[in-house]
């Protein structure tokens, strides 16, 4: 695989509260890296300085550059509320977000529809955005997260008021996406990390507790254990 991120003491401060302690660890080419703990475990800051979005108040991030793509352009970044444009099609939106990257307009329709179909939406192409129930406008997302073709795709909360049957085609996705991009996925739903992950990061308060893949971080515990186990038995509180 190779190491394609590399996160050395990261840290975010809001005033008094550090919601990012001195985190460290690596992300790997082709795998699907968890970051697994509960609402305000500090997951979404993380990612949010991984994409950019927010600047560290210590530490670094650095990436390995093989592909000659700005940072930019190398990540597609799907956050925890959707966003979409009301008012456009599906089918719209993602060749409005494709021009933004500057793909040339039959390239990004072309990536467009192609999405549609794999995360389920080739019969909602011309629909408008708003008019989609919640789990295919969590999907559309994905979609919009994907249309520039990035090398690393960030989920926030990916599962998030998804319906069952949503639920299973982004699972699906994510899976297969995985053989040959990098997805970093954060979540609260311990079988939703331990089903997806190669790997998983606990995170706790801003602090990184354990990273390994989900079985040796189970055998930690006990032979049958769950995430959820794992981290009650590092912090004495349940994960929700």
């Amino acid at each position: 695989m190779g190491a394609l991120i590399k996160i050395e003491r990261l840290t975010k401060r809001f005033g008094e509260l550090t919601a990012v302690d001195g985190i460290s660890f690596v992300i790997n080419r082709n795998e699907v890296f968890g970051l697994l703990g509960p609402n305000g475990a500090g997951k979404t800051t993380l990612i949010s300085m991984i994409c950019g979005l927010m600047p560290a108040s210590g530490g670094e991030i650095n990436f390995t550059d093989t592909s000659g793509r700005d940072k930019k352009s190398r990540i597609g970044y799907c956050p925890q509320d959707n966003i979409f444009y009301p008012k456009l099609t599906c089918l719209e939106q993602l060749i409005f977000m494709g021009q933004m990257y500057g793909i040339p307009t039959e390239t990004a329709k072309t990536r467009a529809i192609e999405l549609l179909n794999l995360l389920g939406l080739s019969d909602k192409t011309h629909v408008l955005a708003r008019k989609l129930s919640g789990g295919m406008k969590r999907r559309l997302n994905i979609c919009l997260a994907l249309v520039h073709d990035p090398e690393i795709l960030i989920l926030d909360e990916p599962e998030a008021g998804l319906d069952p049957q949503s639920r299973i085609l982004v699972r699906d996705f994510i899976k297969a996406y995985s053989n040959k991009k990098t997805v970093i996925l954060t979540t609260h739903n311990m079988d939703e990390a331990d089903r997806l992950s190669d790997r998983v990061a606990i995170i706790d308060y801003g602090k990184l507790l354990l990273l390994d893949s989900p079985d040796q971080l189970k055998q930690t515990v006990g032979e049958k254990a769950t995430l959820e186990d794992v981290f009650i038995h590092l912090t004495g509180r349940n994960l929700r």
